[in-house]
């Protein structure tokens, strides 16, 4: 019973950072069509500069979260307005590929800037273990959770009442729209970006101070596609659903199928997921199911 309840809690608490992470693709995929394919890679790059400005340049955690802020702002921007926004007009395989070049350049990047294939960021909660009944956590899981919580209720505080978030939602429905009222649509791709970087730094923080700063961390955003693909491309509250869903199935699948498969038969029950429901509901448990008349 204490070895099931520790595999819930963790399952439930880490697919809510893969949640998070996953919003930022819903995000991004909702204002422009565009799948971002380099979710992996942000959050892998958000970590090592995490790891840069807390252990290598040995900044305090109240000056470093800021810079790491900052830093997801600018790649954002910097991705949205020169990588992407010359590609506008052009055939939607184009914008997809060109994620993926950028995801495997980012890749490249972070091997050369940091050579070194583990590190650790500094402790970031306390210490102690907390008790959940027979289950034993330590509290990286739990702030984890809270943070991922926290987050989630600001974004939809932001989407139903902020201008900007309703702007965004506007766009995401109909962008001719949005232009008539003279709105800027390339200006709300930006901040899409903008947005989605950040949340992928906020989940590669809580992500590595779980597990440690490693190349896996590409899988964590893997995974947080997997989220996407059971919830729905275009649905927020699936991919909050989704994430703990998808953080379950693999901790109890990795539990309790390890002893009787294979070791690595953990990291790939969230693909296996993916194509049991590509085969059953190919549009998500929230996702918007589109017909085109010809």
């Amino acid at each position: 019973m204490a070895e099931l309840s520790q595999f819930v809690i963790t399952g439930i608490t880490v697919g809510m950072v893969y949640a998070l992470i996953a919003l930022g693709f819903v995000l991004i995929w909702k204002s422009s069509g565009v799948a971002n394919l380099a979710l992996g890679q942000l959050v892998l790059i958000s970590s090592w500069f995490t790891y840069g400005m807390l252990v290598q340049k040995g900044l305090p955690i109240w000056l470093g979260f800021p810079l790491v802020i900052l830093f997801a702002l600018g790649l954002g921007w910097t991705i949205e307005r020169f990588v992407l926004r010359p590609l506008i007009g052009q055939p939607i395989l184009s914008l997809i590929t060109v994620t993926l070049g950028l995801a495997f350049f980012i890749q490249g990047a972070v091997s050369f800037i940091w050579p070194k294939s583990v590190a650790a960021l500094p402790q970031l909660f306390p210490e102690e273990t907390i008790h959940i009944g027979a289950a034993v956590i330590s509290q990286e899981y739990l702030w984890a959770a809270v943070i991922s919580l926290i987050l989630f209720v600001l974004l939809t505080l932001f989407f139903k009442y902020h201008k900007m978030g309703i702007v965004m939602r506007a766009v995401a429905d109909d962008q001719m729209a949005v232009q008539a009222c003279g709105i800027s649509v390339a200006k709300i791709f930006s901040w899409s970006w903008m947005f989605a970087c950040v949340l992928a730094a906020v989940g590669g923080i809580l992500m590595s101070s779980i597990g440690g700063i490693t190349f896996g961390l590409v899988e964590t955003g893997l995974k947080a596609f997997s989220v996407v693909i059971l919830g729905g491309l275009n649905s927020f509250l699936g991919a909050i659903i989704a994430g703990p869903i998808i953080g379950l199935a693999e901790n109890l699948g990795g539990g309790y199928l390890t002893p009787l498969t294979w070791p690595g038969v953990r990291e790939v029950i969230p693909f296996i997921i993916i194509i049991i429901v590509m085969f059953i509901r190919p549009h998500g448990l929230f996702g918007e199911r589109h017909i085109e008349r010809i």
